[in-house]
């Protein structure tokens, strides 16, 4: 049931009277993030997501049962999970029912007992209804977006809390299992390896394991109609991939581009170092279906037929945002430059334009197809409202290539590889890759590529 706030207090009085004064303090209900600052939750680390859910098109109802195994980081009393909309019947904390209350997006939880600073505990969170779709600052659609056969869910940078309770926000990765049943027919694609199927009853039930850390914004999962193919890479990496067969010139089209898999991956791995993950793929929807592709973990997400490019730039994010991903919502160039400068890259080594080529011509015209090319520095965005601006995209690929002219090829190359080798399956902020890189060229002078490239304002002096 739902407790009121003012029955928690009285509760958190009583147990003073009881055991000698309560010795913890409650989670921070947000971790201060610049852009979304109730974003996430203190006081604990989670580790593991263990996701048992069942969803039926039809009437849009999702049920669910979410057991976050997490460490406590101080004395707790309470902690908080991000959870937007759907309705808790019940919680527990190791086995026992907490009492919990909800305010906004948060739902706070009070144990039976206080949890001592380093103690590992699993919360249990029973929990349904019709999941919300809601509006970034941006204007675009992210969380559970229902299609015409099922429904997909996004979750950057805050749609995870629409379908699943969790401490929403990057710098808290862990890993995952997701179970989820839906009616015979359908199929539900998520991330990492599916490891069951079963039909009975006229229900399918899936069960997807992600080994490696995840953010919960690459967390996804697809349920409609797919043509499903599995096969490997050359050294044996699993491909998984899911198209949506309903229009079939998108399809065939879908399936032109995701051939390519194996050949990108081979490149990408002689680019950026061995693959950080145990299994890649992708999933095509129909187009109208969301309003942009998405890097989500394993399997990147695209709204119809991809081109090769967009193909190059999801799977660079695996290296660039989903294996070393960003401490805060600040530090968002470092996915997006860094895999709009992996397009560069990929057209530089087939037949395209080099990348000094591509640097030149946004610099002088840049402005024709970006109009908002100058607005703000990539490593200063103007609000939240702005993260997927271009900016962060071409701009911050302009500070890797100003990065390689000062480096030199060879070390370039070397950087390309070693930072998501070094922080493979962590955070890491702007202040760490700058520190990074100049140590790699202590005797080289980066302040000017910082202060006018990556957080000057305006148009920098022509190179």
């Amino acid at each position: 049931m739902r407790v009121p706030a003012a029955l928690l207090l009285a509760g958190a009085l009583a147990l003073t009277g009881c055991d000698g004064g309560v010795h913890g303090t409650p989670g921070g209900s947000g971790l201060r993030d610049p852009y979304f600052p109730k974003m996430g939750n203190g006081g604990y680390d989670v580790t593991h997501y263990a996701l048992d859910l069942a969803y039926d098109p039809d009437t849009a109802r999702l049920s669910g049962i979410a057991t976050l195994t997490a460490r406590a980081t101080q004395d707790l009393t309470a902690f908080d999970l991000d959870l937007d909309g759907l309705d808790v019947e019940k919680v527990t904390v190791g086995g026992d029912t907490a009492r919990f209350n909800r305010a906004g997006q948060e739902l706070t939880v009070r144990p039976h007992d206080d949890l001592d600073e380093g103690r590992a505990f699993r919360v249990t969170v029973v929990y349904s209804g019709t999941p919300k779709t809601i509006t970034d600052p941006d204007g675009s659609e992210e969380g559970w977006l229902p299609t015409e056969d099922g429904a997909v869910a996004l979750g950057e940078p805050t749609g995870s809390m629409t379908w699943f309770p969790g401490n929403h926000h990057p710098s808290d990765k862990a890993s995952y299992d997701l179970t989820i049943t839906v009616p015979e027919g359908l199929q539900a694609v998520s991330n990492g390896e599916l490891t069951t199927s079963r039909t009975s009853g006229g229900r399918t039930t899936s069960h997807w394991h992600t080994a490696e850390p995840m953010a919960s914004y690459l967390a996804t999962l697809a349920i409609g109609d797919y043509d499903i193919h599995r096969s490997t890479t050359a050294d044996g990496l699993p491909v998984y991939t899911a198209v949506d067969p309903a229009d079939p010139a998108q399809a065939a089209a879908s399936r032109k581009v995701l051939a390519q898999i194996p050949a990108v991956m081979k490149w990408a791995q002689n680019i950026f170092g061995p693959y950080p993950f145990s299994s890649t793929g992708a999933i095509v929807d129909r187009e109208g279906d969301a309003e942009y592709a998405l890097e989500t973990q394993n399997r990147p997400f695209f709204p119809g037929a991809p081109d090769t490019e967009t193909l190059v730039h999801e799977l660079a994010h695996q290296w660039y945002g989903d294996s070393v991903t960003p401490r805060t919502w600040r530090d968002m160039w470092l996915n997006e430059g860094f895999a709009t400068y992996a397009e560069w890259l990929w057209a530089e080594d087939h037949g395209g334009d080099s990348a000094q080529k591509s640097f030149d011509q946004l610099y002088t015209h840049g402005e024709d197809d970006y109009d908002d090319l100058w607005d703000f520095p990539p490593g200063k965005p103007s609000s939240a409202e702005h993260l997927s601006d271009s900016p962060v995209y071409q701009r911050g690929a302009m500070v890797l290539h100003k990065i390689r002219q000062q480096l030199g090829d060879t070390a370039f190359h070397a950087l390309l590889r070693d930072w998501p080798t070094t922080h493979r399956h962590g955070n890491a902020d702007t202040e760490d890759f700058t520190s990074y890189v100049e140590d790699l060229a202590p005797d080289k002078d980066f302040g000017p590529i910082w202060d006018e490239w990556l957080y000057g304002d305006g148009k920098p002096e022509r190179p």
